[in-house]
């Protein structure tokens, strides 16, 4: 089964949820299904930032299992994870690999590979 996580909630669930059990379950080779894509809303987006620990650690995992990244662009603009303007912006500060958009960008961008399942935390 293809899974795709949204991380929507406010807080700490990338850093928590991700950074904590889902991640070290990817890097073991574990976790159960194949994650085809992570979606990153709201401050989840500075996971992403470059230097960050998970965030980097996350972007390996996601190179070598053909994982999506993606940023919500307003959110990653708010953020300074972002430069230009929402539906036209480009990733600035974040680990290498992650993209930036909407909804939109994310079906065109999953739909090589679209998961089975979407599943939001």
């Amino acid at each position: 089964m293809k899974v795709a996580y949204i991380f929507a909630t406010s807080g700490h669930t990338a850093s928590y949820k991700l950074g904590k059990m889902i991640l070290p379950q990817l890097e073991g080779g574990t976790h159960g299904v194949d994650v085809v894509g992570l979606f990153f809303f709201d401050d989840n987006n500075y996971i992403l930032r470059s230097g960050d620990p998970i965030g980097e650690r996350l972007a390996k995992v996601a190179a070598e299992k053909g994982i999506l990244l993606m940023m919500c662009d307003q959110c990653a603009l708010e953020r300074g994870l972002a430069t230009g303007e929402p539906g036209n912006c480009q990733t600035s500060g974040t680990v290498v690999g992650v993209q930036v958009g909407c909804f939109p960008d994310l079906y065109a961008a999953l739909s090589g590979n679209m998961p089975d399942q979407v599943i939001t935390l």
